[in-house]
């Protein structure tokens, strides 16, 4: 789905649209809600912890297994190839990065397999698997396996790193926390959290017609590089831009992309975060931060190695 332009991609993006809708989005946010609160209550008490590691990673990679209906593999084990996968995205800058990517992505491409020959659970992958096999989309099980693996590692890397974001946001702004108990704020509220500080930077696009950007002529063929943070700032789209206005509404950011090559996750996103702020306000204890979290270095998506916070009373 990534590599087509549509007419091509229409009908593998409409099978993942269909099956993604089709799912239970209430029972995956209130599962991933329960997940938050009992990670909350382990970690409540106990002295300063990681948001990263011990929040961020296993609500992504739960949220995105129990959409797609597979069993999550170990946290740490697949934070360490995502994040490979993540950093060869850099690899224009540092031709280093793109090996270990290489080797990653192979190893995510051998669970995708082994997905596709276990028998899944109820869930998003079963259901775009017999669709494509029951002639939807004949002859397409590599791009479905393909878009599979986009979409775990996509979608997982993209909630980890926005959850890391709006838990600092929310830390340095203690009054917006409780405000989102109202279900319509906390709707508005977690768009808003994306926009203000969203996991993707920005991508690159192939030119396919001769245009002018900025006054500038760009030719057919040309690569850019949309810049989604910045436009997601734009004092011209965002009235107050660089404020955290939590009924704001509408809300047209770039935080998932736009356009048929929009994150396909960004649904699943939504709920993960939206279980994540509403397991922060159900909980007893108290979100506090303990010192500066620290930024990974990539320049294609913005995420913390490492964000240190407490739970008290």
């Amino acid at each position: 789905m990534q590599s087509l332009d549509p007419p091509q991609q229409s009908r593998l993006r409409s099978l993942f649209m269909t099956a993604l809708r089709a799912q239970d989005l209430a029972g995956v946010e209130e599962r991933a809600r329960r997940l938050v609160l009992g990670r909350l209550d382990e970690l409540a008490g106990g002295g300063v912890f990681d948001v990263v590691s011990e929040v961020a990673v296993p609500l992504s990679v739960a949220v995105v297994a129990d959409q797609l209906g597979v069993e999550p593999p170990p946290y740490a084990e697949f934070a360490a190839v995502s994040d490979a996968i993540m950093r060869s995205m850099d690899g224009g800058l540092d031709p280093s990065l793109v090996e270990p990517g290489r080797v990653a992505r192979q190893q995510l491409s051998d669970l995708v397999d082994s997905w596709f020959t276990a028998s899944a659970r109820a869930g998003l992958l079963v259901q775009v698997r017999q669709a494509s096999e029951h002639g939807v989309d004949p002859g397409a099980g590599l791009l479905v396996k393909n878009t599979a693996r986009v979409m775990f590692q996509g979608g997982y890397s993209t909630l980890a790193a926005a959850v890391g974001n709006a838990v600092a946001v929310l830390l340095a702004r203690p009054e917006a926390l409780p405000r989102m108990r109202d279900r319509a704020l906390l709707e508005s509220g977690v768009d808003e959290l994306v926009r203000f500080d969203g996991p993707v930077q920005g991508t690159t696009r192939t030119v396919v017609r001769a245009c002018q950007v900025g006054g500038v002529d760009v030719a057919a063929g040309q690569k850019v590089v949309p810049l989604f943070a910045a436009a997601n700032r734009d004092p011209a789209a965002f009235c107050g831009a660089d404020r955290l206005v939590l009924d704001r509404r509408p809300n047209r950011h770039l935080g998932y992309g736009w356009g048929p090559h929009s994150c396909i996750g960004t649904i699943v996103a939504q709920a993960g975060l939206r279980a994540l702020v509403a397991a922060l306000n159900d909980h007893p204890a108290h979100l506090a931060g303990a010192g500066d979290g620290v930024r990974r270095r990539t320049a294609t998506m913005r995420a913390f190695d490492t964000l240190p916070a407490l739970l008290h009373a």
